[in-house]
């Protein structure tokens, strides 16, 4: 015999309290329980996110990691209400259930959606099945989803004071060495140094638009029977008014920049045969909105850098024992290239 005994809740993992979460859930969701197994689905990197079993609907469950929260990260109000505007935009969403903002609850604020259906390509070992006419169809719908989001009218769907566009990238590369300073437990070389050149050379303020901050290709979900087609964006943590060359900026990073890592934490499907490079994906974007793409090296290292800044806190939260599951080993080994690339790039040599 096999499985849970009957009566028995199985095993939850670190971050969950279930009766506590059982009582929430059946005060503030219009679907019925019970709860049931409750499995963590990513842990360690970033927010934790888990699958929650509830009667016969299968939710997602979001919090912050376990200690260690930077200064304006991990913001759940903020990620719930960006994710509900969307919902009746273009933009792929999953549609959202409640928020508890009441840390007596989990230890932390956390909010919790229905499951999307779709596939997610979190290595390259995910993308080998894909021929070259099947990884073009998926870089592009990439593409094109991030470009809608771009053309969202935040004010229209509630979310016109969502952030402040004026001098966002400036502010962002401030922000950015402070998160650093915050998590600083080693000496990275180049990584000041690439703070005062991205600081140095900022470009000017462009009309804002609303940003993911985090677009990339495992956080996106597939279409199983045609991966050509996005079902629902994810993580949506750092979403906010802003810079929409900053989020190209960071796919393009994605892309590619990870190329070549001994156990990569992302897929870098820009390095691999078959896959569009760099530059077909800016072209493509670029039929949608060309404005400002004589600036994007200086968003791409801009994304090293904070990409960088963050896999430091996660080695930061490792350190002390904070974080959940395995996802964040290696991370550490990950920053010091990722701060030479930045500076490659600012040098015109990626």
């Amino acid at each position: 015999m096999s499985g849970p005994l009957p009566g028995v809740r199985p095993a939850t993992p670190a971050g969950i309290d279930p009766d506590r979460l059982a009582s929430w859930l059946a005060g503030h969701l219009p679907w019925p329980g019970p709860l049931g197994a409750v499995t963590l689905l990513a842990g360690g990197r970033s927010n934790l996110t888990y699958r929650v079993e509830w009667g016969d609907r299968p939710l997602v469950l979001r919090r912050p990691p376990l200690g260690h929260v930077l200064a304006t990260a991990h913001d759940m109000a903020r990620e719930h209400r960006v994710l509900t505007a969307l919902g009746p935009t273009p933009v792929p969403v999953p549609r959202t259930g409640g928020l508890c903002e009441d840390p007596g609850v989990l230890g932390a604020p956390f909010y919790v959606m229905e499951l999307a259906d779709g596939i997610a390509l979190r290595g390259d070992a995910d993308l080998a099945p894909f021929g070259p006419r099947a990884a073009g169809r998926i870089a592009y719908a990439l593409v094109d989803t991030l470009a809608t989001l771009h053309a969202v009218d935040a004010e229209a769907c509630g979310l016109g004071g969502f952030g402040r566009p004026e001098g966002f990238m400036a502010r962002q590369v401030r922000r950015w060495r402070r998160q650093w300073d915050d998590s600083r437990t080693r000496e990275v070389p180049g990584a000041d140094r690439l703070n005062d050149r991205l600081a140095a050379g900022c470009p000017p303020s462009v009309p804002g638009r609303l940003v993911h901050g985090d677009f990339k290709l495992d956080n996106v979900l597939l279409d199983s029977a045609d991966p050509g087609r996005v079902t629902a964006v994810l993580d949506w943590e750092m979403a906010t008014l802003g810079d929409p060359l900053a989020d190209l900026g960071m796919f393009c990073m994605y892309w590619d920049g990870f190329g070549g890592l001994d156990r990569s934490p992302v897929a870098s499907p820009g390095a691999l045969p078959g896959w569009p490079r760099t530059a077909d994906l800016v072209r493509r974007y670029a039929r949608h909105h060309g404005d400002g793409l004589e600036h994007l090296d200086w968003y791409v290292a801009f994304a090293f850098y904070k990409i960088a800044a963050i896999l430091e806190g996660i080695h930061c939260r490792a350190a002390a024992g904070l974080t959940v599951g395995d996802e964040s080993a290696d991370v550490a080994d990950a920053v010091p290239v990722l701060v030479e690339r930045g500076h490659a790039v600012l040098d015109g040599l990626r």
